[in-house]
């Protein structure tokens, strides 16, 4: 889809980079190689899976020949001085091993305190080392309105040496028991230690990974919580402590379960207000609504529906 002046107006401002340059490649229609032969042009050298890279977010510019391509891209995708390069400086989207600026649990949680408290039980900082490059997150809800559970792909990058695991938080409803739902691990990773609190119907599983990750490496790894135990649900809510990356929610429903409208919203924090809010449609045969988030930021995404 191409995209719009406005919309490149928006993400410079923004970011994160790789979004930037995506958003900038599509409104000016060049392709890849037309790009290389511009910077050529300019006696700059840069490989076409180089930019694909760039694009994707797969890798991110930091030695200084890259960056004064960065610069000659400005150039060539008449774009203003310092635009991209201002946000390789600050987008917080942590494309290379930097650690990006954070959140605290305690703004995107009502019961951040009982996570931070089994966070710190399992020794692990809030941050764990790791943030999101994508994450791709799959919600049941059952034929009693339930959370029926959850999956998820996810691809993280460490921003620092030596991380070997992620610590996943799951939430649950109103008379969720966290001692009955069951935590899978899926490619790539199996589980570790496992704790919750009752009274604040959370859970936090420790995923561990097959290797040790060095700073600016990626690691993908699939996850998953069976749940079921909680009265009706209403929505799932997303909590990101940093920028960048993307996320896409899927919420799905049981056939004897549909509600009667289907919401995507975000807030800054857990007691803001709900802002952003756009209807979204049930499909019909997959009963399913979803979201795409790219260059998310922190704060919280999510979905909310009527029942009646």
């Amino acid at each position: 889809m191409r995209h719009t002046e406005r919309e490149l107006d928006r993400v410079l401002h923004t970011g994160p980079f790789h979004l930037a340059l995506r958003t900038a490649l599509s409104v000016r229609g060049l392709p890849l190689h037309r790009v290389q032969h511009h910077l050529a042009h300019r006696g700059v050298k840069l490989g076409v899976t180089s930019l694909s890279y760039w694009q994707q977010g797969v890798r991110r510019p930091r030695r200084p020949e890259s960056l004064r391509a960065v610069r000659a891209l400005e150039d060539v995708l008449a774009l203003p001085d310092d635009s991209l390069l201002r946000l390789l400086r600050g987008d917080g989207s942590g494309g290379g091993g930097e650690r990006p600026a954070a959140r605290s649990y305690r703004s995107l949680l009502e019961s951040s305190g009982a996570v931070e408290r089994l966070l710190a039980g399992m020794e692990s900082p809030v941050d764990g080392g790791l943030h999101t490059v994508d994450h791709q997150e799959r919600v049941r809800i059952g034929p009693r309105r339930e959370l029926a559970g959850r999956t998820s792909l996810h691809v993280v990058r460490a921003h620092r040496d030596g991380i070997d695991r992620y610590l996943a938080v799951h939430r649950g409803d109103a008379g969720c028991d966290p001692s009955r739902i069951a935590v899978r691990a899926g490619e790539n990773c199996r589980t570790g230690r496992v704790r919750w609190d009752a009274e604040a119907a959370v859970l936090v599983a420790e995923l561990l990974f097959d290797t040790r990750l060095r700073s600016g490496e990626t690691y993908l790894f699939g996850y998953g919580f069976e749940d079921g135990t909680g009265g009706p649900s209403d929505e799932y809510v997303r909590g990101f402590t940093f920028g960048g990356g993307q996320y896409v929610l899927q919420v799905g429903f049981d056939e004897a379960a549909l509600p009667v409208r289907c919401r995507r919203f975000e807030q800054s924090s857990a007691g803001a207000a709900r802002a952003a809010r756009r209807d979204l449609t049930l499909t019909g045969r997959h009963r399913t609504v979803h979201v795409v988030e790219e260059g998310v930021r922190r704060g919280l995404v999510g979905i909310d529906w009527d029942w009646d």
